[in-house]
């Protein structure tokens, strides 16, 4: 036995999961000198979400970011999660894109490549993996940890093998839901030390209540690494607290010999931290949550989804989503919940309850899912569903990546002529995003508006603004508007007649498929709409001609908001 090293997640995934990524930069920086003088193992402060996040509400570069916090963490390594094919995004990417990522990223300071595939295919981690140790970095092969009637510990072991043989520096069992006993913990450590060369990772969160424990039953079958995050944004979809495990490992065989009196420093920095984004926070996202065990939504995902019902005005749909949630996963052949497959399953899960039909609305992800477009799911998917899906579409067998072309060169040949790109950074970020990178690399992108601040002097209260009322028994939800704003159909007074194709989400067009004049059948594709950042095709449900288009890429729409006009021939 040695002493266990510590991963610190408060840079990337414990905001994640807590603050649905909204952390910025200028509030990293602060404390990066500090945190470098702890002795971890690493320190994980780029990929999973940022990425999207820094362009998408932060107005902020990531690559700048990575850039920043390189020049404060001279000691401690920089890690970052990458989804292998996918990247940093929710699809996967060609191989020119992959390596020319994988390339800048070390460049740009990543040190440790976590890579993971949410499907535990490793086709889609070798490209990434081989660029990785080509740079000379630190790879960090990956297992998505997961709880299915058709996932054991002897696939987990044989996915383990199988990183080894791609040369990886140590292997991460990456348990995003919080769902690994300390039993299951002790058996798969103890079989992965075995049966590898590897050192070992143990990555939870502690949503279940387990996780504590699950890690000590870790230490005491080997591992090498745990992964925690500093207390303030820790515990609920976070993980287990830094200065907690450490002072439970003193004086023990696995003892980090961290300096706590340097963490409680550093914990201090981060209360305030979680005091400035205090709105964001949700105490569902910071709750034990047993029910975990029944739907298995990752931390990260979790939060996300809250805030995603929110925006669409269906909070309040947040059971019956969770309901939904194993019976998708089980349509779906039992995918482990992770990024992008979280997202998949989670948006199509909120789509089936709102829309009041399962799989009326289907997201081009999920389509690309059911022709096998992000792997090989670990069990078959249904047929009943794929056939409504997907018709009679082929289903690939090959890699998929296979059958992409190359296109980092066009992206940024593109980006150059229309003057927003000017770095392989500026390329690679709008290859990623294309609808969103636009703007943001244009300079025209703002920062989303942060919590007020509890203690402004001009603030004497935050007021909350939704509030359940009860009248003679019955509960009512009640928003408070300002005076003077009102909703869209209010402000503009519009009433949509039966020909008018409403918009059934909030989000944004990225694309009109028709042109006024077209004639369409049901079911042809006529506009998609982005939204919780899932592509959906919106199709016609009637036949007709288009009269009238109502809505421009780039506009923001809400639920019900008119799309386009189809009269009947």
């Amino acid at each position: 036995m040695a002493k266990v090293r510590f991963t610190e997640t408060a840079l990337r995934d414990a905001h994640q999961s807590l603050l649905a990524t909204r952390m910025r930069t200028r509030d990293m920086i602060p404390i990066a000198e500090e945190m470098d003088n702890v002795g971890y193992f690493s320190v994980e402060a780029w990929g999973g979400a940022t990425f999207d996040t820094c362009i998408r509400y932060l107005n902020e570069d990531p690559w700048e970011r990575l850039r920043q916090l390189k020049s404060e963490f001279n000691k401690t390594p920089i890690q970052m999660l990458l989804r292998g094919q996918n990247l940093v995004g929710y699809k996967h990417y060609p191989d020119d894109v992959v390596t020319k990522f994988v390339e800048k990223s070390y460049e740009n300071g990543v040190d440790i490549f976590r890579i993971f595939d949410a499907l535990n295919d490793i086709r889609n981690m070798e490209k990434a993996i081989k660029v990785a140790k080509d740079q000379g970095a630190h790879v960090q092969g990956t297992i998505s940890y997961t709880i299915s009637p058709v996932h054991t510990l002897d696939d987990f072991v044989d996915l383990a093998k199988e990183l080894e043989a791609l040369d990886c520096d140590s292997v991460a069992i990456k348990d995003m839901a919080g769902l690994i006993t300390p039993t299951a913990a002790y058996d798969l450590v103890s079989k992965l030390k075995e049966e590898t060369g590897l050192l070992v990772d143990l990555h939870c969160h502690c949503t279940s209540g387990m996780t504590p424990i699950s890690y000590y039953a870790a230490c005491q079958a080997g591992v090498d690494i745990l992964d925690t995050a500093i207390s303030p944004l820790a515990w609920g979809t976070s993980q287990p607290p830094t200065e907690s495990i450490v002072a439970a490992l003193q004086g023990t065989e696995f003892d980090p010999e961290l300096d706590l009196n340097l963490l409680t420093h550093i914990k201090k920095y981060f209360e305030d931290i979680k005091d400035k984004y205090h709105c964001i926070l949700d105490p569902i996202s910071e709750s034990v949550d047993t029910d975990v065990l029944l739907y298995q939504i990752p931390g990260g995902m979790l939060s996300n989804l809250i805030s995603q019902l929110k925006e669409q005005g269906a909070i309040d749909r947040y059971n019956d989503v969770l309901d939904e949630m194993p019976r998708v996963r089980k349509d779906m052949g039992y995918p482990p919940l992770v990024t992008p497959t979280s997202q998949i399953v989670g948006i199509q899960s909120v789509m089936n309850v709102l829309g009041g039909e399962r799989y009326k609305t289907v997201s081009n992800e999920v389509k690309e899912y059911m022709k096998g477009m992000y792997g090989k799911s670990p069990a078959p998917v249904d047929p009943e569903i794929s056939k409504k899906i997907i018709g009679d579409e082929e289903v690939i067998t090959c890699r998929p990546a296979d059958l992409l072309e190359g296109e980092f060169e066009k992206f940024k040949k593109e980006g150059e002529e229309k003057g927003f790109v000017k770095s392989d950074e500026d390329a690679l970020t709008y290859a990623l995003y294309p609808p969103i990178a636009p703007k943001f690399l244009k300079g025209e992108a703002e920062e989303e508006t942060l919590c007020p601040p509890v203690t402004d002097p001009d603030v004497t209260e935050v007021i909350p603004t939704e509030y359940s009322v009860e009248v003679d028994g019955d509960i009512f939800d009640v928003t408070i508007m300002p005076t003077g704003l009102v909703s869209i159909e209010e402000e503009e007074d519009v009433e949509y007649d039966d020909d008018t194709v409403l918009s059934a989400m909030q989000g944004m067009v990225i694309k009109l498929s028709v042109e006024v004049g077209d004639k369409v059948t049901v079911g042809t594709p006529i506009c998609v709409i982005e939204a919780m950042k899932m592509e959906n095709n919106i199709e016609a449900e009637k036949d007709g001609v288009v009269t009238e288009i109502l809505v421009e890429p780039g506009d923001a729409v809400s639920i019900g908001q008119g799309l386009m006009v189809i009269k009947e021939e």
